[in-house]
């Protein structure tokens, strides 16, 4: 079972929240730079956000190129035609490999998957840059709370499955022999968890949304398709003989002595009594006092 405490990592979402509702009520125009783990980039234009990016999920050409619509070189034939621009959306419908229907449905996937990444992960700050134009966007800005609000929604529903797992977290490995039907997803999946790839790591290696592919982990591993073990053990160096940690000997002290006795001070005889002569002490007797 996975260690998920809370389905939000409850400061750094507050922190984005307030963030982002401050760009929408000023109608910010420009990017919000979300530092943490794996953090991102909204871009805003009049409050609304028009593209995110985030390392931890795929791009929108990252899901073009391994939907297997367009290959390697004829993507890098229709970059250099545009100028070495990032989003050659208009070579690409020219050419037939995609519509434009297409490529907007595309850009709105990895928009609303970096968001699920980035509210998924950790949120250590935010902080407001110059604009830049993203290399993609959606046509009609998205209200930012609509936007957090749905990633939220996902995170709670992928805890709620019986094998909660995060994008960057759990490192399925296969169950050999398998003898269970799968779909083509899950075959796929199956056949490239390796034990050392998260989520976030196959989401990019089969070109499919981190939120997808999280979703279908999960499943996998409630139903016994895929196994995760608990993290490595902290290697233990071993120490030759001799040169481990010795235990230090007290040093030897002498026994402790007894206090001194004091000497018996001299016992008064019954009506005597003692006086100071010279400095010493001396007993006379009450009878040899002078009448």
């Amino acid at each position: 079972m996975s260690d998920i405490q809370g389905p939000l990592d409850r400061f750094g979402h507050d922190l984005l929240v307030s963030a982002l509702v401050a760009c929408a009520r000023e109608e910010f125009s420009g990017e919000l730079r979300v530092s943490g783990m794996p953090g991102g980039t909204f871009h805003l234009r009049g409050g609304l956000v028009v593209a995110v990016e985030s390392p931890g999920a795929p791009g929108p050409e990252a899901l073009l190129l391994r939907s297997g619509r367009v290959s390697g070189e004829e993507w890098a034939g229709l970059v250099r035609e545009a100028g070495g621009a990032r989003w050659p959306a208009a070579g690409l419908i020219t050419r037939g490999y995609a519509g434009a229907a297409q490529l907007r449905v595309v850009c709105a996937m990895a928009l609303h998957d970096a968001v699920f990444a980035i509210v998924a992960g950790r949120v250590d700050g935010c902080e407001r840059g110059l604009a830049a134009e993203p290399f993609t966007q959606v046509a009609v800005g998205e209200p930012p709370i609509r936007l957090l609000h749905d990633a939220a929604r996902k995170l709670l529903a992928i805890t709620s499955l019986p094998h909660p797992v995060r994008p960057d977290r759990e490192r399925p490995r296969p169950v050999p022999d398998l003898a269970a039907p799968l779909t083509a997803l899950q075959r796929e999946l199956h056949a490239q968890a390796d034990g050392r790839s998260t989520c976030r790591d196959l989401a990019f290696r089969s070109g499919r949304g981190v939120y997808t592919v999280t979703v279908e982990i999960a499943r996998m591993l409630g139903e016994g398709f895929l196994v995760c073990e608990g993290p490595p053990p902290i290697p233990v160096r071993a120490i030759p003989e001799g040169q481990g940690v010795h235990h230090r000997k007290p040093p030897a002290y002498p026994p402790p002595q007894p206090p001194p006795v004091p000497a018996a001070l001299p016992r008064r005889r019954p009506g005597g009594f003692f006086r100071l002569r010279n400095g010493t002490r001396n007993e006379e007797s009450d009878m040899s006092k002078p009448t």
